[in-house]
This record gives structure tokens, C-alpha cells and sequence, in this order.
């Protein structure tokens, strides 16, 4: 997310951006924090930080709590202290994927795992803190950048002559260029700053098989993807099985219209080129 919005920030020479990451600032240091909002006075906070490794999740839980929900709590007390609007990012996770339709921002959470538990913990204390905060929520993030699940399926449909791929976990992919844009709408609109939960995915459901299909068709690898069940790949954090973000509020409230997940990816996947 980062480094698409440092893209989108060339288009605003006018505007001055401060990217941070954790070598130049730790989010877990509340004193740093504090020091860097007094200096620049900023209007906007992007959180993008998280600890996103799922499965380490389940045993490094004190290191994802830190990171995901006592962290956010610092950055929106700083947001609240020098009167900052705060942007921050959550996941589905925080759902337990029974629903047998799209889940809706006042649906009920309840995570399945440790790393869905802290970020949901970092939801409550972003929107407990500063009344000026937005949360969006999104899933199966993926970009031109860092490691995701279109960079891994490309690099192993290359190497290997088949793998296999979990076709029982249902969701939305979000292009992470298509969601900077999104963010950068709603901070440079001059529509009122409506604050709340709000979700964000690419439009259109699908399966991580039917993803890593889409990878191979797109790319034009020769490579065999086969179906398999989650029981066949087991790991040690449970994933939501359907977890369909509906997106009508961020689309209505802030005047956006989000791409079809299948034209993100080939734009995604054209940069390889």
C-alpha cells in the first residue's frame, strides 16, 4: 500500500507526503509518534502498517498485538492530540466467513484467528480514540510490490509443471493501486470526510483457485493448477471460508467506483511485462 501511494502522490506536487516504514519509524513507539505529529502537523494519518503473518500470528500473538492493535491506539492518539484525520486499514479477517452473503460493515465480527482478534482490536481503539477516523476494511491484497499471492502463483507456475490451490475459501481480491485511489479520492474530494467503518475489495467473487487460474491464463503459463480442499492444506490459523466484503457504503458515501477484480489483475500483471 505504501508504495502505490507514494505513485499517487506524484500527481499532487502541490501537497507534501512524509512516507514512513519501520527502519525510518516503529508505530510501537508512542514517543516517536508523538514527536514526529508535533513536528509536521500533519492533516492526514494512512495506516498501513500491520503484522500480517497469519500463521506466525498464532504463536508470536503478544508481537501481532502490538503491531496491529496497540499501535494503531498510539497513532490515533496522536491523530487525536494534533487534530489529524486518521485513515486506517483492517481486513475481513475479522469475520468468521459463515455468512452465506456479503458481510456489511455492521455485521457482527468474529475472528477465527489470532491475527483477525488484533486487528480487530486495532478497529476498536482507532474509532474509540479519535472521532475523526476512517476504517477500511479489505482482503486477498495483492500488488506490483512485496510478497502476495499473484507474485508467489507467478513465480511457481514458472518453476513447477503443477501446484495446488485451496478452492473452498471464497472472497474478493483487492489490487492495492486500486485501493491507494480509493484513499486518495477521499482525502482529495471535496466531498465532506465522513468518518466510520467502510469495506473496499475489487468487484466479483471468487476462489483462490479461480484466482491462481486467472494468474495462469493472464500470464500464459503452461503449469497445472489443481482444485483441492482446505483440509488438504493444513495450516495452523484457520481462514474465513466466505468472506465477501460488501463495498456499497464506500462506494455511495464517498463517490467511487471500484474495478472488476479481472481488469486489476491484468493491469497488475502488466508490469512483470
Amino acid at each position: 500500500m505504501g508504495n502505490e501511494c507514494q505513485i499517487l502522490a506524484k500527481q499532487h506536487p502541490d501537497t507534501h507526503f512524509l512516507f514512513t516504514d519501520v527502519d525510518s519509524l516503529s508505530i510501537t513507539d508512542k514517543a516517536a509518534i508523538d514527536k514526529l505529529f508535533a513536528e509536521y502537523g500533519f492533516d492526514y494519518c494512512i495506516n498501513a502498517a500491520a503484522y500480517t503473518a497469519v500463521d506466525l500470528a498464532e504463536t508470536e500473538v503478544d508481537t501481532a498485538q502490538l503491531i496491529n492493535a496497540t499501535a494503531v491506539g498510539y497513532l490515533a492518539e496522536a491523530c487525536h492530540q494534533y487534530n489529524c484525520r486518521l485513515i486506517h486499514i483492517s481486513t475481513d479477517y475479522v469475520f468468521d466467513g459463515m455468512k452465506e452473503m456479503g458481510y456489511d460493515v455492521d455485521d457482527a465480527t468474529a475472528p477465527i484467528n489470532v491475527y483477525g482478534a488484533t486487528k480487530l482490536d486495532g478497529e476498536k481503539l482507532a474509532l474509540s480514540t479519535h472521532t475523526e477516523t476512517i476504517v477500511i476494511r479489505t482482503s486477498w491484497v495483492y500488488s506490483y510490490y512485496g510478497k502476495n499471492f499473484v507474485k508467489t502463483m507467478m513465480k511457481l507456475m514458472q518453476e513447477r509443471a503443477s501446484i495446488n490451490v485451496v478452492a473452498d475459501q471464497i472472497g474478493k481480491p483487492t489490487y492495492a493501486a486500486d485501493l491507494a485511489s480509493a484513499i486518495f479520492q477521499i482525502v482529495f474530494s471535496e466531498s465532506a470526510f465522513v468518518p466510520g467503518m467502510f469495506h473496499y475489495a475489487n468487484q466479483g467473487v471468487i476462489s483462490w483457485y479461480d484466482f491462481a487460474m486467472a494468474i495462469k491464463e493472464i500470464g500464459g503459463y503452461n503449469c497445472e493448477v489443481n482444485p483441492i480442499p482446505s483440509s488438504a492444506y493444513p495450516v495452523p490459523a484457520k481462514r474465513p471460508h466466505y468472506s465477501i466484503l460488501n463495498t456499497n457504503k464506500i462506494e455511495h458515501t464517498f463517490n467511487i467506483v471500484i474495478p472488476n477484480w479481472k481488469d486489476s489483475l491484468k493491469n497488475c500483471m502488466s508490469l512483470f511485462q
